[in-house]
């Protein structure tokens, strides 16, 4: 492969952590009195920073319990979140292969670099990536393009030689914000037919699919 730094969001794209996050929005706002929403509705928000999310399912812009209710959803993501958490059948693999073939991999997440180690180290035992970015890691979330490009600074990979792959919009917004090619794998909310209006190398149906294409293809 010509990349030498493969960066990955985590939520749908390397894991289903779909169940715990449907569970930790729903107790979250009905502890705090809000009505319920649908599953459809919160999976929609996944991607993006729980502050953001809780203004969205509650309905109200800069809704000012919105930093109680984050420290309210992590205390339930304590208990819940890592463990109920899958990763996806080809993601570990992937990842694997791509380390041995000397490319190397990190992780340009919304979610706290510590649940995504606690969740690796869980279910595999090891933390297979060389970096985890997590949300407090940069001064600005995605789409900023923070994370990818203190990714690429920390690993000493240029830009032209970086691919990040994402399951939503948010990664293909940073991916170009970012000026680096951009993987979309469709295993998140968003559809085929949505990734196409914004700078692409491969829409693929799981990892393996995007890689087996671009080293195809090389």
């Amino acid at each position: 492969m010509r990349y030498r730094l493969a960066v990955f969001d985590f939520d749908l794209t390397l894991a289903d952590s779909t169940k715990p996050i449907i569970e930790c929005f729903k107790y979250t706002l009905d502890k705090f009195g809000y009505p319920p929403v649908s599953d459809e509705e919160i999976f929609a928000t996944i991607g993006k920073t729980l502050l953001d999310s809780f203004d969205i399912l509650t309905g109200i812009p800069n809704n000012p319990q919105r930093e109680q209710m984050r420290v309210e959803y992590v205390k339930k993501a304590d208990s819940i979140m890592a463990s109920g958490t899958e990763f996806y059948p080809d993601a570990i693999a992937i990842l694997q292969i791509l380390q041995n073939a000397g490319v190397k991999t990190a992780i340009v997440s919304s979610k706290m670099k510590y649940r995504i180690e606690e969740t690796f180290m869980l279910h595999t035992g090891s933390v297979p990536v060389d970096l985890i970015i997590g949300l407090n890691d940069t001064a600005a979330p995605k789409p900023a393009p923070d994370g990818i490009l203190k990714a690429g600074e920390e690993l000493g990979v240029p830009l032209e030689d970086i691919l990040y792959v994402g399951d939503n919009l948010i990664d293909a917004e940073t991916a170009r914000n970012a000026g680096v090619d951009f993987a979309a794998v469709t295993t998140g909310s968003t559809a085929r037919e949505e990734f196409e209006s914004l700078p692409h190398i491969y829409i693929g149906d799981s990892l393996l699919d995007i890689f087996t294409s671009i080293n195809n293809n090389e």
